[in-house]
């Protein structure tokens, strides 16, 4: 497996094995704020739906890079990462919401894989293939709680949290529910982008500077 010899390159995978979680949003997003922290991102988009790949249309060609993986590519990962690896220095990856040679070969491939769900019992019961996916595999993964209600406290994010805290690493901060996302997209941009001084873009700056502690501890 050719990404096992790519020291330079950090490699973070959103995975779920269920819909709806805001893997794209939050890869988009991400990407654009590592971007504009320094690193040289490309964000692959192994999803059959390609919203991802949707979003660089609407960007124009603007960096980070993004490339759409067709499912019957998803076998050569490891090799698009090693030919990618001097070029970039940070890949993120984007996956099916269901279970998938495309989602487990990301899965083997990252240094850190971020298991994002929303503050429901739903979301709570669907990441839990994932997650036993993960621990068979002896992989690094967080979870961070997406789509958060705004008001300030929620109880019900505050127990989802603390459950998860039992589960493993949970990522901070929790992301809310926020339209400068949806807008963000629409307009091909990251939050830090479209809206830099809203909190929406306050929480993705703050989880990706969580994200580079973690991928920094991962690699020494």
């Amino acid at each position: 497996m050719l990404w096992h010899t790519l020291p330079r390159m950090k490699i973070i995978a959103l995975v779920t094995q269920k819909g709806g979680s805001g893997k794209s949003s939050i890869a988009s997003s991400l990407a654009v704020a590592a971007t504009l922290a320094g690193e040289k991102v490309l964000a692959l988009d192994l999803d059959p739906q390609g919203t991802l790949a949707e979003w660089a249309k609407l960007r124009k060609g603007a960096a980070p890079s993004v490339a759409y993986v067709p499912p019957n590519k998803s076998a050569q990962l490891g090799e698009l990462l090693s030919s990618a690896a001097n070029n970039y220095s940070l890949a993120i990856l984007d996956t099916p919401g269901a279970d998938s040679p495309a989602a487990h070969n990301a899965m083997s491939a990252a240094d850190l894989c971020l298991v994002p769900l929303r503050p429901s019992r739903p979301d709570a019961l669907g990441i839990k293939p994932t997650v036993d996916a993960l621990i068979r595999g002896r992989k690094r993964f967080a979870f961070v709680l997406n789509q958060c209600p705004t008001v300030a406290r929620s109880s019900r994010a505050s127990e989802m949290a603390a459950g998860l805290e039992t589960l493993g690493l949970l990522a901070e901060p929790p992301i809310c529910s926020r339209a400068d996302f949806q807008d963000a997209y629409a307009a091909g941009q990251g939050v830090t982008e479209y809206a830099p001084h809203g909190k929406a873009a306050e929480e993705i700056r703050q989880l990706w500077a969580w994200l580079s502690n973690e991928l920094k501890g991962s690699q020494t």
